[in-house]
């Protein structure tokens, strides 16, 4: 059963990826359709963020109380009526407000599939399936420009978004269907309403007993908790409201003190940021400078081999290397500046068989990170706050990295009309990448993946001393 979970995670995340570049590879078509200029089309390219930015800090904050798979479920359901109304819009505000309801359904899986695959890895091949996961980014982007190129080539662009409606369908259904998953770190949704019943009805009990210990007093305590129930509800409901705003803002607080979480995220941004350019302006870029008849398919064909080796040997090596914080920021400190040289070196090229072979070894080091990147996200904070760690990298990345990488990079092309610049001014910020991350070596970093919260710790003490006391109460109140 975990192999058909993680099956399931996988394809569905390939699918998610698949759907982002779908508006990428079809750019020029919907300049036809909708009369975009570069920039619209930028926003175009992130409009995603609005919906990824509201959902992902509820879900990782829901799953501490729902089951994952079924907020997966949700998010999928979302993302899969959002495509199909990509295909049916009819301007550029119907197709943005669409892009925004997709960032629903990735922010319900990115933050909660990551924290069960790392409690499902063996020891010793974390950073691998990680890296297998996190594959599935290069090859979808990959599969949507040869996709999206062919289906508008051959059809209407609409068709598209249309196709991906039906074969995301299935892993929607699925996030309801499939057998109820405990991450570590969470206690089960019964064992917490059990654990509130008891916090609930064991003062009541020690009120009775403190009481005089009549029946006209037990009467007068049923009276007093009538009228009290009457008021339960709502204040029930404004306390727990309450509880998870307090709790998510802690939760952040943890997150931006952590050092090593804060410098891991802002090499994470500005490595985005480029790659996020890159996957949306690529074939502009390469057709521009280098006239390629097929651009969609050449920069597809090389990032989905160079993402899918990139990012496996990227995991594969950080396992051989011992997986630790430390040696994490030095394969990725590593990997993007010599990835970032060859890039560099590759928009300096004027021979478009230069061009190709070294982007290839440069995207093959840069897709290195993938892996790593993400294992310092899970392991510097403890179990229960993965996936919040997961789901605020994630908002991160995009509102500070490939969301404004893409509009900015437009901007910049349309002032200085020489996409070879462009590329190699956005490539430059690779190097910013490199430095933040070599500073992270530096740092003092603690695996705290095995720690146990003290908050499941004084639930646990919470239930063993109440149970006792409740049973007792109850058998002293049955007796009078």
């Amino acid at each position: 059963m975990h192999f058909g979970y993680r099956n399931s995670a996988f394809k569905s995340s390939n699918l998610l990826h698949i759907k982002k570049q779908l508006a990428c590879s079809k750019a020029c078509i919907l300049w036809g359709d909708f009369n975009l200029n570069n920039f619209e089309d930028g926003i175009l390219s992130s409009a995603f963020m609005v919906g990824l930015l509201v959902s992902s800090p509820i879900f990782a904050s829901l799953a501490k109380s729902h089951n994952p798979f079924r907020l997966i479920g949700v998010g999928l359901s979302v993302w899969t009526f959002a495509m199909a109304g990509c295909g049916c819009s009819f301007d550029f505000w119907s197709i943005t407000i669409c892009r925004m309801l997709v960032g629903v359904g990735e922010a319900s899986f990115i933050s909660l599939a990551a924290p069960f695959i790392d409690d499902n890895a063996p020891v010793a091949q974390k950073t691998s399936w990680l890296g297998i996961f996190y594959m599935c980014i290069p090859t979808g982007v990959a599969l949507g420009y040869v996709y999206g190129g062919l289906v508008g080539g051959y059809s209407n662009w609409r068709f598209a978004f249309f196709g991906e409606a039906i074969l995301m369908l299935p892993f929607a259904v699925l996030g309801f269907l499939i057998k109820p998953l405990q991450l570590k770190g969470f206690s089960s949704s019964g064992s917490k309403q059990a654990l509130n019943s008891v916090e609930i009805v064991a003062p009541e009990v020690h009120d009775l007993k403190m009481s005089e210990g009549t029946v006209g007093a037990l009467t007068g305590k049923e009276g007093l908790n009538d009228n009290i129930s009457k008021k339960f509800p709502l204040s029930k409901g404004a306390s727990k409201i309450l509880n998870q705003a307090t709790k998510f803002w802690k939760d952040m607080k943890v997150l931006l003190l952590d050092k090593v979480y804060v410098v891991n995220v802002l090499g994470y941004i500005a490595y985005n940021f480029v790659l996020g350019a890159y996957s949306y302006w690529g074939p502009k870029a390469g057709y521009e400078i280098y006239h390629m008849s097929n651009a969609d398919l050449i920069f597809g064909g090389v990032t989905i081999v160079c993402g899918i080796f990139g990012t496996l040997g990227g995991g594969y090596v950080l396992d051989r290397m011992h997986s630790t914080i430390s040696n994490a920021f030095k394969l990725l400190s590593g990997a993007t500046f010599l990835g970032a040289i060859f890039c560099f070196s590759a928009f300096c090229s004027t021979n478009l068989y230069g061009f190709l072979v070294l982007f290839s070894i440069g995207e093959l080091l840069v897709f290195a990170t993938q892996g790593p990147v993400n294992y310092v996200c899970l392991h510097c904070v403890k179990p229960s706050m993965r996936p919040l760690s997961m789901a605020m990298s994630t908002v991160a990345i995009h509102i500070f990295g490939d969301v404004p990488s893409s509009p900015l990079v437009g901007v910049l092309e349309d002032s200085i009309n020489n996409w070879r610049k462009t590329a190699l001014i956005l490539t430059s910020v690779l190097f910013i990448a490199a430095i933040v991350w070599f500073v992270g070596i530096f740092l003092h970093s603690v695996d705290r993946s095995n720690e146990e919260d003290s908050e499941q710790n004084i639930s646990s003490i919470k239930s063993s001393n109440q149970r006792p006391s409740l049973d007792q109460h109850t058998t002293e109140a049955s007796e009078l």
